[in-house]
């Protein structure tokens, strides 16, 4: 029986349909794109991006603080400007592409009681960090706990995608590198097609962070590396502009080979 692994090591001659889930617009591109680049004159690659959204504010500080990242003000303005930036770099590269339209985690509201939606709704107003799932990001979102309100997320998800992930011979998905709660929730979205699920290692998070190791152990994984064209890549991440300059502040983009695991 041909593994997983060994059917990532083909594709790029034999050619195959890949699909790329992506937690936020630029993830697939950062992490995947040589890889992506490579693959494209010969397989199919479809990039579902997940949270691409916000909701309405006022906005937790954890949030404000993101958007002064950014170099924005209005957080609707600046989802606008990155769904364009992804659309536009992955045209480019010839790979299909999709928003899934899930709100961001730094902007996922919480699902309130109706008795006490009112109140908190209005205190939310004063606090915003009392309405939202995760009211914080170093103590939340980067720490990975799933709020209980996201923990059927995946598979609300998996049933919405279920064609396309079906259609597939590949599924990347991140191996969640940083503990980012998107990037876990994401990440159990592939974990749904065990038997074509390739996960990557967040770039460039893994830079800094090691992946997880009872992860990997526990689901039997090897890793796979690919070199080719990292230095190239460079370009498709400048692509994206809202975020390069908060991501890699020095203007250097490291030309890291891309991990996989399978």
């Amino acid at each position: 029986m041909t593994t997983t692994l060994e059917r990532l090591g083909t594709a790029a001659s034999a050619g195959a349909r890949c699909l790329f889930l992506s937690p936020h617009l630029d993830d697939a591109v950062l992490s995947c794109g040589a890889l992506m680049r490579s693959l494209a004159p010969r397989s199919e690659i479809h990039v579902v991006t997940v949270f691409t959204e916000i909701t309405d504010g006022p906005h937790t500080r954890a949030a404000r603080s993101f958007l002064r990242q950014c170099g924005h003000a209005d957080a609707t303005a600046l989802f606008a400007a990155r769904r364009d930036e992804d659309r536009a770099v992955l045209d480019g590269m010839g790979v299909t592409h999709e928003h899934l339209g899930v709100a961001d985690a730094l902007f996922r509201r919480r699902t309130v009681p109706r008795p006490i939606a009112g109140p908190v709704a209005r205190l939310g107003r004063v606090l915003p960090e009392v309405d939202h799932r995760y009211p914080t990001f170093r103590f939340d979102i980067a720490l990975g706990r799933i709020s209980r309100g996201d923990r059927g997320l995946a598979a609300q998800l998996a049933g919405r995608l279920e064609t396309t992930l079906d259609g597939a011979d590949l599924v990347f998905a991140p191996l969640g590198v940083g503990r980012h709660v998107d990037h876990l929730l994401t990440r159990a979205l592939g974990a749904t097609r065990p038997d074509r699920v390739v996960f990557y290692s967040d770039f460039p998070y893994d830079q800094v962070h090691a992946p997880d190791e009872a992860f990997v152990r526990r689901h039997g994984l090897r890793a796979w590396h690919h070199a080719d064209g990292v230095v190239e890549k460079a370009d498709l991440i400048r692509g994206y502009g809202t975020q390069a300059d908060a991501l890699f502040p020095s203007g250097v983009i490291p030309a890291a080979p891309e991990t996989y695991f399978a």
